[in-house]
């Protein structure tokens, strides 16, 4: 048992991510809209989401580009404030992301109720954002001391818009999140968001881990490819596919949410979820 099945009673998922637009402070940020518009938006998106057939949501920052390491507290206020309002009717479990900051991640996920964080919480990286380091012992040192031990951590072991310092082989550094870090999942990820993920590096990183720990296909599901991805992994985070137009940055267009749910149920590896009334 996977810790999919704990949190979904089913052994392969399909996660869906509700993309918040640029937080206050961020450059992108509607001044004029204010909180009121990023609620207004990321409503549209959960309702739609919520009874398609996906077995969760995940709320994510992801507007607020260029990424930082460390986010400020306006980011969890805020997403707190509108993941609070927007829970009380939503039938389906959830989970957040903050990019790319694990201790925020996990503190908003015990303020709101969260099921699991999805963060890169191991590795050395080079990118776009300059050399970027992580504490997975301090993040789940951070867990205990919140009391959150609930909260299960999905381990993005492939980092987007970076590369390794020290690169491994995916097989041991999905295996060693596992074993020396604690992952509850394994996330692999494309070289950016929206883009495929190897399916090479997948097959490799499930091989690795075992049975027992889950391996997620973290970007680039579209209905062309879930069923090759349930197939290799235990479940998927789908995004970018269900915008209009297949843009990262566009509000969720129900008629390709459809036709993602459908083509995941045609693959005889899946089944739509039944939320809750």
């Amino acid at each position: 048992m996977t810790v999919l099945t704990e949190l979904f009673g089913k052994s392969k998922a399909i996660i869906a991510m509700a993309h918040f637009p640029p937080m206050p402070g961020q450059p992108l940020h509607d001044s004029k809209g204010g909180v009121g518009a990023l609620l207004d938006a990321v409503s549209h998106d959960v309702e739609i989401l919520a009874r398609s057939g996906v077995d969760a949501i995940m709320f994510c920052n992801e507007g607020d580009r260029p990424y930082r390491t460390n986010v400020g507290p306006e980011v969890p206020a805020v997403m707190a404030a509108v993941i609070t309002e927007l829970k009380r009717e939503l039938p389906i479990p959830f989970g957040v992301d903050i990019l790319w900051d694990p201790r925020s991640a996990i503190g908003l996920a015990h303020a709101v109720g969260a099921k699991f964080v999805r963060e890169v919480f191991t590795g050395a990286y080079a990118g776009d954002f300059g050399v970027w380091n992580t504490d997975p012992a301090g993040a789940l040192a951070y867990r205990r001391q919140l009391g959150a031990d609930g909260v299960k951590l999905f381990y993005n072991v492939t980092a987007e818009f970076a590369a390794p310092i020290a690169a491994r082989d995916i097989g041991i550094t999905a295996w060693s999140a596992v074993f020396s870090s604690l992952a509850d999942a394994i996330c692999v990820s494309g070289v950016v968001t929206g883009t495929g993920v190897d399916v090479s590096q997948l097959r490799a990183a499930k091989e690795a881990v075992g049975a027992d720990v889950a391996v997620i296909a973290n970007t680039g599901v579209r209905p062309e490819t879930v069923g090759e991805m349930l197939a290799l992994a235990d479940g998927c985070v789908v995004g970018t596919s269900l915008k209009r137009d297949g843009s990262t940055w566009n509000e969720v267009d129900p008629v390709r949410v459809e036709r993602l749910v459908a083509a995941a149920a045609d693959s005889d590896l899946w089944e739509p979820a039944r939320p809750a009334s």
